[in-house]
């Protein structure tokens, strides 16, 4: 590189260092109006975040962390769009003001794309592995729209304390495994919040980074900026060529506050130490080295001091969000609204449950390119450990049917890098009880990027869950969970039982933009369990959908016990639709059963239907009674429906308990049976 061009990107970093540094001068001087809303700076950072930002071509995807600033001011971002998101304005460019500065997320053509960050430590490492991963599978089935040269490169910044994250090291092992195209950027100031280095690790990163073979490691000092962009350049064009990934270790001063809101000079002892390492001196003497004059040095910060003045200004007296809006963008938009296909066509014959989950992702595989099934166990060797993907690998190939490890947080949380990159994964955790691991992507990430990016970032997956207990699986294999799912905002979740209509929702959830969870009963899957043969059903037409959110009569009560008012609905979903069948069995015409299928959305036009033509509910769920989904569901009924209701809401559930016994005997003590129901029912009737 010749001198001349040498020193043009020297003096442009310099400028966008000098004005990172004026920005968090700007945000101290007013700290009483900034500090209203909590915000970190770069300061002592912008060296190495500037040799990464200005190096980031529009093709290429970055997922910066809560103290980047000067990483968004390289990439192209404006003074004013950030002061937008510190103000949390409504014309904030990235959430609209509904989340934290220096969380962004960006979808604009010109510009490297930023999915939706949270602002849990470390936890945007699984997502954006996600991203890369994406982009391999793209390249390996010839998915990819860009010429070898143009190839894309994913950086994922992170600071040195949220390397001690367990969900870290899972970003870590795929990436080492599957050898993707990401740079994990990871600055080290040496501190967590007031825990340094020395109280929460055992090593830096450089050493812990060995133990994932396959990730090459560079260790840098992160305030020089030349030596930084000689090494992102170098590693990028490797990443760029070579498609494997890396890790820069960057050694940076913290010169700032933790945050607006943790001071540092409440818990600092070494900030004298600190400003020796300030990189813009370092940068600016260098730049003198270079023969550039004094008189340059002072009309530039002249220049960016009224620039500044007047973003802030702008910010500041910028329209705030409407308070109208605070419910755009909790889910994207949908076209599957009706059912469509046929259910039950003539000439077919009845499959077992599990077989039409199966046809289903074998006739989406087949329409989709962009549709990829992964998780514990499901590649060729088994299929699935209930059979569920069987054949699926040796059909459509080990690169869009794949085991992962052990790793449910990385299962579920990689589906938001899938997703932003335009692919469909559909992926599983193997049992409902292995979930928790997950929930904290599911939460975090998954279910907030569509809300929290304004509408820019909606995660289209699929998450299959086998579910419930289905014959001594113990307290590890027979767990029920929907209720933690549904408090979970911003994802759907469907609970089918019957074959037809898992087939029906998996289709229906394949082309839902937003995340969805289908629970599937292993109860069901074969129908062994005497009374669930009902879950066998002719299998569907390749079109067939059922709507997400739409509940399905199962039996009618007949005119004459509706026109006395001595009938009964019942309201219930998965195998509680089969003890609800059996009991009625025995109140000839006075039991109507409706089938949820839907946890979130509820179809509440058809629960409130039946409580007005039914005096007297009752609900039937396999999870207990406390704290849960189901006793939510009939406060919320015998709210609405009060005037109809001739008695109390009662419930069928699972007796509480921490989990479910290994013994037989006490696993059915537990569980709901269809005699229980029977004695709700006459309870009920007889009130």
């Amino acid at each position: 590189m010749s001198q001349s061009k040498q020193k043009d990107i020297s003096w442009r970093a310099f400028e966008l260092m000098c004005t990172a540094k004026t920005m968090a001068e700007k945000y101290e001087q007013h700290k009483e109006v900034t500090a209203k809303y909590v915000h970190a700076t770069s300061r002592g950072h912008e060296a190495i975040q500037l040799a990464v930002g200005l190096q980031l071509k529009a093709q290429d995807w970055v997922s910066p962390y809560y103290r980047d600033d000067s990483l968004l001011l390289g990439i192209g971002m404006k003074p004013e769009e950030l002061m937008l998101q510190v103000f949390a304005k409504k014309d904030d460019p990235f959430s609209g003001g509904r989340t934290y500065y220096s969380h962004p997320s960006l979808n604009r053509p010109d510009l490297p794309k930023i999915p939706h960050q949270s602002s849990a430590t470390g936890m945007q490492a699984i997502p954006t592995t996600g991203v890369a991963m994406g982009i391999q599978y793209k390249e390996k089935t010839g998915l990819a729209d860009w010429s070898p040269e143009d190839a894309p490169v994913v950086v994922c910044s992170l600071g040195d304390a949220s390397c001690t994250e367990g969900e870290v090291s899972e970003a870590f092992q795929m990436a080492a495994l599957k050898q993707f195209p990401i740079i994990y950027l990871v600055q080290d100031n040496g501190w967590d919040i007031s825990a340094n280095a020395k109280e929460t690790r055992a090593q830096d990163i450089s050493e812990y980074i060995k133990g994932f073979h396959g990730i090459e490691a560079r260790t840098i000092d992160g305030t020089d900026f030349w030596a930084c962009y000689q090494t992102v350049e170098e590693v990028i064009n490797l990443v760029r060529n070579e498609r494997r990934p890396f890790l820069i270790h960057a050694k940076v001063p913290l010169l700032g506050h933790h945050t607006s809101g943790v001071r540092k000079e409440w818990y600092r002892d070494d900030l004298e130490e600190a400003a020796k390492a300030d990189p813009y001196p370092k940068l600016r003497t260098a730049l003198e080295q270079q023969e550039v004059r004094l008189a340059e040095f002072i009309n530039l910060e002249a220049k960016v001091r009224k620039e500044i003045d007047e973003a802030y200004e702008q910010a500041l007296q910028a329209p705030d969000p409407d308070p109208s809006s605070i419910q755009d963008h909790i889910f994207a938009s949908t076209t599957v609204t009706e059912e469509v296909g046929e259910r039950a066509p003539q000439g077919k014959k009845k499959t077992v449950m599990v077989d039409s989950a199966l046809f289903a992702m074998r006739e989406i595989m087949e329409q989709h390119p962009e549709a990829l099934l992964y998780g514990q166990d499901v590649g060729g060797r088994l299929g699935g450990v209930f059979r569920e993907a069987a054949t699926l690998a040796q059909t459509f190939g080990d690169n869009r049917v794949f085991n992962t490890p052990i790793q449910e947080a990385f299962i579920i949380g990689s589906t938001v890098g899938m997703s932003a990159v335009g692919l469909k994964p559909i992926v599983e955790v193997q049992f409902a009880d292995y979930i928790w691991p997950g929930l904290n992507q599911l939460f975090t990430e998954v279910s907030r990027s569509n809300y929290l990016s304004n509408g820019k970032w909606p995660v289209s997956c699929v998450i299959r869950v086998p579910i419930g207990a289905y014959g001594s699986g113990g307290p590890y294999h027979s767990s029920s969970v929907e209720s933690v799912l549904a408090n979970i905002r911003g994802i759907k979740v469907v609970y089918p039982s019957t074959g037809a209509d898992l087939k029906g929702l998996l289709k229906a959830a394949y082309y839902d933009p937003n995340p969805v969870v289908i629970l599937e009963h292993k109860g069901l899957y074969w129908s062994k369990i005497p009374g669930t043969e009902g879950a066998m059903s002719t299998e569907p037409s390749a079109d067939y959908i059922v709507p997400i959110g739409k509940a399905r009569m199962v039996q009618e009560a007949n005119t004459e016990h509706l026109s006395k008012g001595t009938s009964l609905g019942i309201i219930t979903y998965g195998r509680g639709v089969y003890w609800s069948a059996e009991a009625a069995a025995s109140f000839d015409g006075q039991v109507e059963i409706l089938d949820l299928r839907s946890i979130n959305p509820l179809d509440m036009d058809a629960m409130t239907a039946l409580c007005e033509r039914h005096s007297k509910i009752l609900l039937v769920t396999e999870e207990s009674i406390e704290n849960t989904f189901t006793l939510g569901l009939a406060g919320r009924l015998q709210r609405l429906c009060f005037k109809n209701l001739d008695a109390p809401i009662e419930i069928v559930a699972s007796v509480d308990a921490p989990a479910i016994p290994l013994n037989s005997d006490l696993e059915a003590a537990m569980l709901p049976n269809a005699n229980k129901v029977k004695i709700a029912i006459e309870k009920l009737l007889n009130y």
